[in-house]
């Protein structure tokens, strides 16, 4: 994910969409990241608008 966000957007201008700081973004993102889902979903947001997609989930039949 973090090198999606450098391929595209970048930190910056994602903390700014955000109202994250970018330090904060690439701790989360990081190899031991853990972001609060508040956190995480308003970057993945911002990420699907950006690229123009929406993610999808839904269980699987049993």
């Amino acid at each position: 994910m973090r090198d999606y966000i450098n391929a595209t957007v970048g930190f910056e201008k994602l903390a700014a969409a955000t109202e994250t700081p970018t330090k904060s973004l690439m701790r989360m993102f990081g190899p031991s990241g853990n972001p609060q889902a508040r956190n995480l979903f308003g970057a993945l947001g911002y990420l699907q608008e950006q690229a123009g997609v929406r993610f999808h989930v839904e269980s699987s039949p049993r």
